[in-house]
């Protein structure tokens, strides 16, 4: 029996429908329309055109995003000053600080002014220590996207070992916690793990967010393993992911295809934060 493709590119598609309806509701009862502020420091050809992409998803279900373009020897005073000033900009219901910043910039400092009911793209330490405790935050888009695809395809997740190949703290870390959550056993490993291909060969669910090209070989994977790989890397057939996904079909009991597995449920879930975040906003202001 094939795999199961979790298709995070239809799924998405799906959830937009879902979304649009729920702007449209809110703009009839409030008069306005949610917004996410996308930040933008430097001209990076590649972070430029995923603010692109983020600003045409809010279109596609209704919302509007406010592009904020900020010169590449911004300092991180200036940067702080313009986080604060939307923090209290009450048009502004979500704000994303598109990584990487230029290296004279604090990033970890800036992440961490975004107001914590602001921060949709679950960047800030508080947000992410609340999610790792089980209270209310904004997850981590890529992590949150991917436990929303496994969710979707009820992929069993209580009692497993999940492994996580990569410790970043945008998505190893709370891919770990969000997985520990839902009661998997959890193992961590990265760039001085010992016996990686013996730990890999245990895991039930495999998540591959190290950023190295099929570092992850088919044959350390266990038959029967759920397959995540979280990794894009262009090549001139299209791109790879972390992991080798060739004859996947033939191992693995479920798994993520590259393109289009977990990359479009990251700027879906931003997408959905921002939604949430307008809708509580809405519910302040009644």
């Amino acid at each position: 029996m094939p795999a199961t493709r979790l298709d995070g590119k239809a799924y998405a598609k799906q959830i937009e429908l879902a979304l649009a309806e729920r702007v449209t509701a809110l703009k009839e009862q409030t008069g306005r329309t949610p917004i996410l502020a996308t930040i933008l420091v430097g001209d990076d050809p590649a972070s430029a055109t995923y603010v692109k992409m983020k600003g045409n998803a809010c279109r596609r279900v209704g919302m509007d995003s406010l592009k904020v373009t900020l010169p590449a020897d911004t300092t991180t005073e200036q940067l702080l000053a313009k986080i604060a000033e939307l923090n209290i900009n009450p048009d502004v219901h979500g704000i994303l600080l598109q990584h990487p910043v230029p290296s004279q910039i604090d990033e970890r400092a800036c992440f961490d002014a975004i107001a914590i009911e602001k921060d949709v793209d679950g960047v800030t330490c508080l947000g992410f220590g609340k999610m790792a405790m089980g209270e209310p935050a904004y997850g981590a888009c890529t992590p949150q996207g991917i436990m929303y695809l496994l969710e979707q395809y009820g992929i069993e997740l209580a009692g497993k070992h999940a492994v996580v190949v990569g410790r970043s703290a945008i998505l190893g870390k709370p891919m770990a916690m969000m997985l520990l959550n839902a009661d998997c056993t959890v193992t961590i490993c990265h760039s001085k793990t010992q016996n990686l291909p013996q730990i890999v060969k245990q895991a039930d669910i495999i998540v591959g967010a190290v950023g190295k090209p099929e570092l992850i070989k088919k044959d350390w994977i266990k038959h029967g393993a759920v397959v995540v790989d979280a990794g894009f890397h262009p090549t001139e057939n299209g791109g790879v992911g972390d992991i080798e996904l060739r004859d996947m079909d033939d191992i693995a009991s479920a798994f993520t295809p590259v393109p289009g597995g977990v990359g479009p449920m990251t700027i879906n879930t931003l997408i959905r934060q921002t939604l949430e975040a307008a809708e509580k906003a809405a519910t302040k202001n009644v």
